[in-house]
This record gives C-alpha cells, structure tokens and sequence, in this order.
C-alpha cells in the first residue's frame, strides 16, 4: 500500500513538474532554473544555444527548426547585398517589429528558449537612424570623468531598448599602445589605468551592481538596462605596430599588467559576456587559447557569464581562414569558448560540433558547461519574464536628454594643444566679430564627425543621421549680427580678400574601422594640409582636428594660432561650440602619447625613449568665458 501511494506520489508530482516546471518559475533561484532546463534539453537544443547568426540569414522558421540561441545585426555586413539594419532610415517600432518576430520563432519551439539579440552599440545605438552618437572611446578617455562614461552606458542602454535589443557589444576595453592600430579609437587608452577606469559603463549598461554580489556572476538591473560585452579578450591593443588581428607579442608580466587590470573590474561588475579577440599573443590565436579562457578567465578570475567569440572568428584560427573548421570548431570550444558568432552557414557549424560530440571528441560537460553560462545570463536578464521589446522606450532614442549628455562629453572630451603665443591666448573666441569663415572637410559633415561604426561598419559620408554639426554648433553660438562664412576649401586668395576677423578650420581623418583604419604613416589626410596652409597662411585660425587617434602634425603647429584635437565627437557638434566660444573651459587631457614621428612608435608613458610631441596627460585649460 506503502508503494503504492509513493508512486502516486511520485507520478503527480512528475507531472506537475512537466506543467509547472521549475525553470518557468521565477521566484525559483537561478541555478535550479539553469539546472531544469538544462536537464530537459536534446543535444541539438543545446547546440543552437551556443549558435549567434546574423539576422539577415535568420527568420522564425530557421529559430524554431534549429533552436538557435542568439541573433545579431547591425554591425555592417561585409556583404552589400546583406545589410545589417531592417531598412534604411528605420524607425525604432520597425526595429521592435524585426526582433520580435524572430523572438517568436524561439518562442514556438518545444521549450520556449528565448533568442538573445545583440547589437554593436559601442557609441551609442550608433547602427539606428536617430540614435544619439556619443563621442567614441578615445574622446571618452579624455575627460577622465567615469560618472559621466557611466550616464552615456545608462543612456545607451535606453536607446538599444528603445529598438527592442537586449544586449551591446561594448565596451570595448582595448588598451591601444600603438596609434596605427585601426581600433585604437576604439580605446579609452593606452594607460591600463585609465581604461581601468572606464569601465564604469558596465554600471551605466547594466546598472548598479549591488555591493554584496557574488563577483564573477553576471548581472542586470533592469529591464532598462542591457547586457554588456567586455572585449576583445585579450591584447587586442598590443599587436606588432598595431596591425589589426595580429600577434601581440609580450611576457605574461607585460599581458596581466597592461592588458588584462580592465577585465578584472568588468568581472567584478558583473559584465555578462566577454568576447575574445581574433588577436594572438606570442603566435597563438586567442580563439585557440585554453590557458587564457578556461584556465585564466573562468578559472583564476571565476568568471561566470558566457565567453562570445568574434564574428567570424573560429575560422580565422587557421590560416587561410576555413582551411579546416571542423578543426576550428573543435579547438574554440574546447579552449571555453561557449558562444559562436557564426555568423551565416550556421548549418555547417551546427553539423560540425554534432559530429564532434558524438565521437567524444568535445567531451558533453564541455557543452553543458557553455549551455549552462548562457542559459544563467538569459535568466539573468528576465528574459524568459520579458522576452519581447517595449515599444514604450521607443521614445528614448535620441531624446534631447541623452543628446545634452553627448553634447556635455563633446565638450569635456575636446584637448587643447595649442593656444596663441606667448602674449595672449587666442581662444575663447569672440561671438560678435563682424564676419568668420569656417573651412575644412570636416566642418559641416555629420558622419565624419562620426566616425566608423555609424550607421554603418565603415561610417559614411554627409548627413548619415541626425545631429549637430561642427557649422551648425557656430551659427547657433555667434550673435546675430556675426555673418558666419563656410567654405570647405577656399583658396588664399579668396581668405584675404574678404576680410573675416578669423578663421575656424575643421579637417582630419575620414571615417573607418578595423583593419581598413590600419595605418603605418598616420599623416594628415589631404586636403587637409592644402586648406590649413590656404587658410591660416592668410588669416587667424583655429584648427578643430577630427581623428580617432594622434596624427603628424608637427609640421602644421606653425602655421596655426589655436589647434584642437576633438577625436570623433560624434552627433552633438554643438560641444565643439561650446567650448570655442567660451560656455565652457577646456579641461581634457590627452590619453594618448601625442608623437612626434611615427618612426618613434610604438611609444607610451613611462618608456624609456620618451620624446612626445604632447605628452600624456597634456592639455592646456581655459576659464569660461565671461558672459
């Protein structure tokens, strides 16, 4: 009797648990949930929770057919006939409308897993129409200012809500040490301290971690908030005159000091995911390298989110890429890395690692291991509470809120490297003089002020979004009765015949990314040197230098009476103004070594050799001026 009524027993409570399971609960704790889920998972569900495919290979059949466990898009696609956005110029409800439908292709699926959509929001939700662009890191690094870095996290995070997306792609925690790196504006700095610092925009993506966490363990606020990415793991910064995807060559002393003291604050600040980088330090691929995910990463620092790899990035640990993916497959996964971006033939991967688990040759711990990290995250993040965008945050994208936060990073971010002579500073500039000119490629185009990723991979040229340009920040800041003159190039001629009572030149790099900003000469682009010399050969100038990194411009420093290094300032050209003018002082300090030559690189603070044309920290200042 005993038995019998054990086993009735038994048999209702297995089929309450099969309508009620623990995993759908919320109120139960994580790991019971990650652990029921876990339990009741095919191999090929847990398969397509570590397969991330680009959207424009996705729709709901292809979620539901092959469980896949994360989308992303919005990175530019190298492919023209791919996009990466719904459509040109979306609105923010298109955006929701696209996540949403895939969401409900996971949705539909035997367990319900919800998909993970994540995005390059690594200057704001810099890849949608609209969107506020905040300055790009190497601006940020500037201001020295972790609070604000924090409130452009917590406004970026708003405006990838505000288009139905969950998780970033940022930060970007690089220590750039050698400018002619492609990336290095994607760097706070090249002082590990101060990237250090930065990372206070996890705070700002994620929210505020409570200060009795388990440290290691990922962590999301709300859903207002989006999970972070700390990449690109690790030394993405240090490679061999800073060609992009190459080997960083350093002593494991050189590689925890320099490059690894930011991944140490991320993980304590409960970043969600960490993405390795397609660098290699002393000739291995960190794709390949199991001592620094699974040994260091997960193992000395307990780091318990998932580990993403790049796009494209297990293929690439073979050279010629693709040579041999099974071995690819085989070597990344097994070296802890527990999410693909694939990011297209997602059949072939998903084939490849079923076969490589079937012969034991990826142990199953090692894919209930990497299930079990994403898994943690997703119900971090409630996503299985709130699996669909809000269409009420819509109305954050690029709210003037979030633009005056960007217009104040503009300002703080801008380096003054020059001011006059030795007699009187020649900035601030007067508001009422009868007539300026203002010239240069870069004075009235909103996407170079951008940058690259903006709108798209590459950046762009003219008014790719909206937003104040350098032009339009001048005419809203002189009085009335100024006459403000543009002229992208004018000849000397033309500038001493009519009579302006200064000049503001705005020139610098055109907008890219990756390993198409590689640069081994790093000299200004022309015709940059052609209008500074026609135009401050023959009038009083500033010259507003628009550049993700420091560039020669040693030979120009003469010929100009004020020279500013605005970096990549982004959306609100207004901050340019602002401080030009005199609203506000000048306060950023470079964090960057500014060199002289680039036959002295790389060169950094505290080597021995140090000569720089403006050392790091350097920065003149300048009082307000009076109203």
């Amino acid at each position: 009797l005993l038995l019998f009524f054990l086993c009735c027993y038994s048999s209702m409570a297995a089929a309450a648990n099969s309508e009620h399971p623990i995993y759908r609960d919320p109120n139960q704790p994580i790991g019971a949930r990650v652990r029921d889920l876990l339990d009741r998972m095919t191999l090929e569900e847990k398969i397509g929770q570590m397969t991330q495919i680009d959207r424009t290979v996705a729709s709901p059949e292809v979620m539901n057919r092959y469980f896949i466990g994360s989308l992303l898009g919005g990175g530019g696609s190298l492919y023209p006939n791919l996009p990466s956005v719904p459509a040109a110029k979306s609105s923010p409800e298109t955006w929701i409308d696209m996540v949403n439908a895939f969401q409900n292709g996971s949705l539909s699926t035997r367990l319900g897993i919800p998909m993970i959509y994540g995005i390059d929001a690594v200057h704001g939700n810099s890849f949608v129409y609209k969107a506020t662009i905040f300055p790009h890191n190497v601006g940020l690094g500037a201001t020295r200012d972790p609070e604000l870095v924090r409130r452009i996290g917590a406004a970026t995070a708003l405006e990838t809500r505000a288009t139905g997306i969950p998780y970033a792609f940022a930060p970007c925690i690089a220590v750039c040490r050698d400018p002619r790196w492609g990336r290095c504006y994607e760097s706070y700095s090249e002082d590990p301290t101060v990237v250090k610092t930065m990372t206070e925009i996890i705070n700002g993506l994620q929210g505020e971690i409570p200060s009795n966490s388990m440290k290691g363990v990922p962590f999301l606020a709300s859903q207002k908030h989006v999970a972070a990415c700390a990449k690109h793991y690790v030394g993405d910064g240090g490679t061999t005159k800073g060609i992009n995807e190459n080997n960083t060559v350093a002593s494991r002393h050189d590689l925890l000091s320099i490059h690894m003291p930011a991944y140490f604050d991320s993980i304590i600040k409960g970043v969600s995911s960490v993405m390795i980088s397609y660098s290699s330090w002393n000739g291995v691929k960190m794709h390949a390298n199991r001592d620094l995910i699974t040994g260091f990463l997960k193992g000395t620092q307990r780091f318990r989110g998932f580990v993403i790899s790049d796009w494209l990035g297990i293929d690439r640990i073979t050279s010629p890429p693709h040579l041999n993916y099974t071995y690819s497959i085989l070597t990344a996964v097994n070296a802890g890395i527990d999410m693909i971006m694939v990011p297209y033939n997602y059949t072939e991967f998903i084939n490849g690692i079923t076969e490589l688990v079937k012969t034991n040759s990826i142990p199953m711990s090692r894919i209930d291991d990497a299930v079990t990290r994403i898994l943690r995250v997703k119900f971090t993040m409630g996503l299985f509470e709130h699996p669909f965008g809000d269409y009420s945050l819509t109305k954050q994208l690029g709210s003037q809120e979030h633009r005056d936060i960007a217009r104040e990073a503009v300002r703080k971010s801008l380096v003054l490297l020059k001011n006059g002579g030795t007699e009187e500073p020649f900035l601030p500039l007067s508001k009422s003089a009868s007539k300026i000119l203002v010239a240069g490629t870069h004075a009235d185009n909103i996407a170079y002020q951008c940058g690259g990723w903006t709108i798209n991979w590459q950046g762009g040229s003219g008014a790719t979004t909206e937003g104040t340009t350098i032009l339009e920040g001048i005419k809203n800041a002189v009085s009335k009765e100024t006459t403000v003159v543009f002229n992208e190039s004018p000849s000397s001629d033309y500038v001493r015949s009519n009579n302006f009572s200064y000049a503001i030149v705005a020139v610098g790099e055109f907008p890219y990314a990756e390993t198409l900003g590689d640069n081994l000469n790093l000299t200004l682009p022309s015709p940059g040197p052609g209008i500074i010399r026609d135009v401050c050969g023959s009038v009083k100038c500033v010259l507003v230098l628009i550049s993700g990194r420091p560039l020669v411009i040693e030979p120009y420093i003469s010929q100009v009476d004020a020279l500013v290094a605005a970096w990549l300032p982004g959306s609100e050209g207004q901050g340019v103004a602002d401080v030009l003018f005199g609203d506000y002082g000048f306060t950023g300090k470079l964090s960057r070594t500014w060199f002289r030559s680039v036959d002295q690189l790389p060169m950094n603070v505290g080597d021995k050799n140090y000569d720089p044309l403006f050392p790091f920290g350097f920065g003149l200042t300048t009082e307000p001026a009076e109203a």
